[in-house]
């Protein structure tokens, strides 16, 4: 089975990766693109989409269905918006994070977070090839941007994104139950 070239990464419990990628295709269609393609990994819990369209957006929009219908998500637990997938290479890593950072600012500070399934890749190895192509300065407790590399065997997507945009159902339904409770 030959991957799909992706841009989101979709989390779910060990053996849900049929529900969460039927599911993660439902969402998609229902925010408007005809055509979305998923996989299931070999990775137990991990499946992984193409859609047409912005991938940061579907984050957004499936935050705000959440809020508004929390039982419409229940198998994604993590959704991750992907820029850029490359061979597991840290030549091609660093071309790809080389790539991205010009949405950084300069006084901008960043984390380099990397996740691994799959590859005998050391961390330390992957952050200081990565930290080397980045001229802002480290932040590991409160940065502006996140440097993610989601190695999933031959192949690793890499986004530079804010915090706040990968989205995580049980974070977002506590959220959205507090705001509602909050209005009583």
């Amino acid at each position: 089975m030959a991957p799909i070239n992706f841009n989101l990464i979709g989390s779910t419990f060990k053996y849900g990766e049929e529900d969460a990628q039927e599911e993660l295709l439902d969402l998609l269609e229902l925010f408007g693109d005809s055509q979305p393609e998923s996989q299931i990994t070999d990775i137990n819990g991990v499946v992984v989409a193409y859609t047409n369209l912005d991938a940061f957006q579907i984050i957004d929009s499936v935050r705000q269905l959440v809020k508004n219908e929390p039982w419409r998500v229940r198998y994604v637990l993590r959704l991750i918006p992907i820029e850029s997938v490359v061979y597991t290479k840290l030549e091609d890593m660093a071309k790809a994070v080389r790539n991205l950072t010009p949405k950084m600012h300069v006084q901008d500070t960043f984390r380099i977070t990397v996740e691994r399934r799959h590859t005998l890749m050391e961390p330390e190895d992957i952050i200081v090839t990565l930290a080397s192509q980045i001229d802002n300065k480290v932040d590991l407790k409160n940065p502006n941007w996140i440097v993610l590399v989601e190695i999933i065997g031959a192949l690793t997507g890499i986004s530079i994104l804010k915090p706040d945009q990968i989205f995580r159902s049980v974070i977002e339904k506590r959220n959205s139950s507090n705001s509602y409770n909050a209005t009583k």
